[in-house]
């Protein structure tokens, strides 16, 4: 019997340095994804010892986002798993997200809605640098 894995696949340089590849097999749902927060700059140490270490992650997946305008919130979106449906729920983000055009959540408001085997993810506005197309394979 087929099973459906889920993979995110880079768009753009931006999205392929936080992936560590061109694709991102999705092991775990749901798969949560933000802006990493805890770089410290030159000199601050302090950035790095504000969450305790054991302290769970609030994101299976971390974007850097350099710059002082910012499309991606500490807890962006996820991915959401029920048997073979998938879902893409924005988790209250400041900007929202893309999905095939469809904007969903902004102001913190989230929402939420089915994903699709090569649906592009747009994560923040139009203008966000980190784009990635959703992916079904079948393995068998």
């Amino acid at each position: 019997m087929a099973e459906l894995q889920a993979f995110l696949k880079a768009l753009t340089p931006e999205a392929a340095v936080s992936l560590g590849s061109a694709y991102y097999r999705i092991s775990r749902f749901p798969f949560r994804v933000g802006r990493e927060s805890r770089i410290s700059t030159v000199g601050d140490s302090s950035a790095d010892s504000r969450r305790r270490p054991d302290s769970p992650a609030n994101n299976d997946l971390y974007l850097n986002e350099f710059g002082d305008v910012l499309n991606v919130s500490r807890e962006h979106f996820s991915i959401e798993r029920q048997g073979d449906d998938f879902f893409i729920v924005d988790r209250g983000s400041a900007c929202g997200t893309l999905v095939e055009g469809q904007h969903i959540g902004d102001r913190r408001q989230g929402g939420r809605r089915s994903l699709e085997n090569n649906d592009v993810i747009i994560v923040g506005t139009s203008e966000s640098r980190f784009v990635f197309k959703f992916v079904l394979l079948e393995s068998r």
